[in-house]
């Protein structure tokens, strides 16, 4: 089992990550997929994942919430950086990046996060990579970007709208899922209809632990809860959701 998306870069892990990295090996996870989503954390990140090389992988880009804070020369700079990476085999993916209408009310910087999106979704078929996609409160918008750009390698993270089951299937896209799963009735209706071989497993930690810090080892909980809704045995989620994302991102981790 693989957890494609977390922080592992973020402030909650900075005392203890080597208890948390062990924790996750001893609940059988291959593999962690961590997200660096902020150009002032990238120096940390691939601190971590150079430590914890082919275990510790890396997906990188400027999430929409943060593109306020950047100009277009900083931004630009850091998908060039982001490139050179990805040449150097020290990233894995693009993202997470998309739409944020949530966090992010103001017009000019809505239609902003459009065009940094366009870019990271350029850079990723440029480089043949993976595309971890981010979008809350503009699921209208993200879709219409996506099927102008139709690129196939997708996953859209924390995936969660009943509406796109159906085209999510039709496009072949994967979706992943994390312990939010355990709580939402529209999640579970969700993870019912999509074919196991669209899913991956997430935490998106430190956060969504439910009031203590998510790690990735809780994904053995959300791979529980897919047999459950699935009526499968947990060894065949486990083992086809792990193949998935072996697959999806191309990581040198053993079989499953």
């Amino acid at each position: 089992m693989i957890d494609v998306h977390c922080h592992l870069e973020q402030e909650d892990f900075a005392k203890d990550l080597e208890e948390v990295i062990k924790r996750a090996r001893e609940s059988g996870l291959k593999a962690i997929i961590t997200c660096c989503a902020n150009p002032n954390d990238l120096k940390k990140s691939l601190e971590i994942v150079e430590k914890y090389k082919n275990y510790a992988f890396l997906t990188a880009s400027i999430h929409p919430i943060h593109v306020p804070e950047f100009g277009d020369e900083q931004i630009i700079e850091f998908l060039e950086k982001i490139k050179e990476l990805a040449k150097a085999g020290k990233i894995v993916g693009i993202g997470e990046t998309g739409l944020d209408y949530y966090w992010v009310k103001d017009e000019k910087q809505r239609e902003r996060q459009k065009e940094v999106f366009h870019l990271h979704i350029e850079l990723a078929k440029k480089l043949k990579l993976p595309l971890v996609v981010h979008s809350r409160e503009a699921n209208e918008e993200t879709v219409k970007i996506l099927d102008e750009f139709n690129y196939e390698k997708i996953l859209w993270h924390f995936f969660g709208d009943k509406k796109l089951v159906s085209w999510l299937i039709a496009k072949n896209y994967k979706a992943s899922f994390n312990t939010f799963l355990l709580k939402s009735k529209t999640h579970k209706k969700i993870v019912k209809k999509l074919p196991l071989e669209q899913i991956l497993l997430e935490t998106d930690s430190p956060w969504l632990g439910f009031g203590k810090r998510n790690e990735p080892s809780a994904i053995v909980k959300v791979a529980e809860k897919i047999a459950e809704i699935k009526k499968l045995g947990f060894e065949e989620v486990w083992q086809s959701c792990g193949r998935n994302a072996k697959e999806f991102f191309e990581l040198n981790v053993k079989s499953f």
